[in-house]
């Protein structure tokens, strides 16, 4: 049997940020497990820690074509079995002119399809459903795509409650952060006048240049790092975690951390107020109002900063958000793609039957 090659086509840099290239980056070490062979097609900006992550995997990256006709000729040219599209900014045509070609193609969505007709569609939003579509739909936190360092990081038990006097708290906002929410919440943070020890996760000089500005009350320190490849490890460390609703809220649960999430862009809304409603994680509000002057802005900030306050002065708060955070994320999701893609790339012989 032939090896099966997969394509992933997903960008990343400062203004997409890196959600999507992160998750087929877990897609492809599902695919290089089981004996594919795997490459990435699009733009990686500013973005060391990536390229070398692809570098370290033996995974190529090519320029990322943009229209149908060049994703088909790509696709042609690497004599690829399997295309996986992971962009809001790719033509929606490219997936059924794929399909059309011969190529079977994995759309990874977020809760829109946005017209493409694809042979199977992943939607790894929890509680995710969409109506009718031309292809097969994998739906929910089920099939979260978790990378090797986030899957071997998970703690064998929950976490049980601890008390601790000045707690430790991560925050990062993406990879790039690309919407700069880390010193809008090192700020609120500073603000619930709670002891701790804060590490934020800074993506640029100018947001580490702006977390550097804040000043930390009694008891309190903020100290920013840039993007690391030890982050799984540091939310494992942290008695809270403080981040943006986006991909990495699957590796928060997959972790068991409890967390207080912000939604900071639209496409994120529907899945944060999910989680949240469902106890999975705290809700901080949207970035818009913490930012908003006046009397509103400064409401949304008061009433983030309590529910940090409660958060930080509660283990058994952060307990249970942490024990319900890990039942529902259990990092076999992107197994369970693959086993879809398998099933349907290479259904089963009579011999085998």
């Amino acid at each position: 049997m032939s090896t099966l090659r997969v394509g992933l086509r997903c960008d990343a840099g400062p203004r997409r940020g890196v959600g999507h290239l992160v998750r087929c980056l877990a897609l492809a070490e599902e695919f290089l497990a089981r004996g594919a062979h795997v490459a990435v097609f699009g733009t990686v900006e500013r973005l060391d820690w990536a390229t070398a992550d692809l570098a370290a995997r033996g995974i190529p990256l090519y320029p990322g074509p943009d229209t149908p006709d060049g994703l088909v000729e790509a696709a042609r040219r690497h004599e690829l079995d399997v295309m996986v599209l992971d962009s809001y900014d790719l033509d929606p045509a490219g997936a059924g002119a794929l399909r059309d070609a011969g190529v079977f193609t994995l759309a990874v969505i977020d809760g829109d399809s946005r017209g493409q007709v694809a042979d199977l569609y992943l939607d790894q939003n929890f509680g995710a459903q969409l109506p009718e579509l031309p292809g097969r739909l994998l739906a929910g936190s089920g099939y979260a795509l978790l990378r090797d360092s986030v899957i071997t990081a998970r703690p064998q038990v929950p976490p049980s409650p601890t008390a601790v006097s000045r707690p430790r708290v991560l925050a990062f906002f993406g990879g790039t952060d690309a919407v700069g929410a880390a010193p809008v919440l090192t700020r609120v943070l500073v603000a619930t006048g709670h002891p701790m020890d804060l590490t934020v996760i800074v993506g640029r000089p100018e947001i580490e240049a702006e977390v550097e500005d804040v000043t930390p009350g009694r008891g309190q320190g903020v100290r920013p790092v840039p993007p690391t490849t030890s982050l799984p490890t540091l939310i494992t460390e942290a008695d809270l975690v403080v981040s943006a609703a986006g991909t990495s809220t699957w590796e928060l649960c997959c972790l068991g951390a409890p967390a207080a999430l912000v939604c900071v862009v639209d496409n994120q809304r529907e899945s944060y107020h999910r989680v949240v409603r469902h106890g999975l994680a705290a809700g901080l509000g949207e970035l818009p109002e913490l930012t908003a002057a006046g009397v509103a802005g400064r409401a949304a900030r008061a009433a983030a900063a309590r529910t940090l306050h409660g958060l930080l002065s509660s283990p058994q708060r952060r307990a249970t958000l942490a024990g319900q955070a890990r039942s529902t994320v259990d990092g076999q999701g992107r197994a369970r793609v693959v086993d879809a893609v398998f099933d349907a790339v290479r259904p089963p012989t009579a011999a085998t039957l």
